[in-house]
């Protein structure tokens, strides 16, 4: 399948990686609790704040590299297309955050984390729920990591957000 036909018409349960359509193995419980809760969690401190911007969960966003599907993203309101319709984004968005599977590498996830950054990103988050751990990433600050008994908050993008790890990864 060509990078064009993934564009506009993405496979069930297939992601576009290095130019190869990858099969996904399946959202776990844990995972897909994280996922659900972060984007509810940044949705209400969007919306409460009145900062703007949407958040999205699962759509694909285009990086110096490929295309790429994120768990969760948040997008500036400056960013955000007027007729806030796209099938892809043309651009890493503000802020992605990515939910750890067991079977991930963790050299993968910061490797994509790592190509959100250099295509746009501002900030990464990158949530591991067996471990109870997140690490951040705001652009230029470097690697942040907070425990299951710290409170992890945005360091660039949606300002005043903050939630503890163990609440977040229950």
């Amino acid at each position: 399948m060509s990078l064009g036909k993934f564009f506009v018409k993405s496979p069930e349960r297939m992601k576009w990686i290095d130019g190869n359509l990858v099969e996904k193995t399946g959202m776990k419980f844990k995972h897909g609790l994280a996922q659900s809760k972060l984007a509810r969690y940044w949705r209400i401190n969007k919306d409460s704040s009145g900062q703007g911007g949407e958040v999205f969960t699962e759509t694909l966003c285009r990086t110096a590299q490929q295309n790429r599907r994120h768990d969760v993203a948040y997008i500036t309101p400056e960013l955000l297309p007027p007729s806030g319709n796209f099938t892809a984004f043309s651009q890493s968005f503000s802020l992605i955050a990515e939910v750890a599977l067991p079977e991930d590498s963790g050299e993968d996830l910061f490797a994509k984390a790592q190509e959100y950054l250099e295509s746009g990103c501002q900030e990464v988050w990158l949530l591991f729920p067996e471990a109870r751990l997140v690490f951040v990433n705001a652009a230029g600050q470097g690697w942040r990591l907070f425990n299951a008994n710290e409170v992890v908050n945005t360091q660039i993008i949606l300002p005043g957000f903050s939630i503890a790890v163990s609440e977040l990864l229950a």
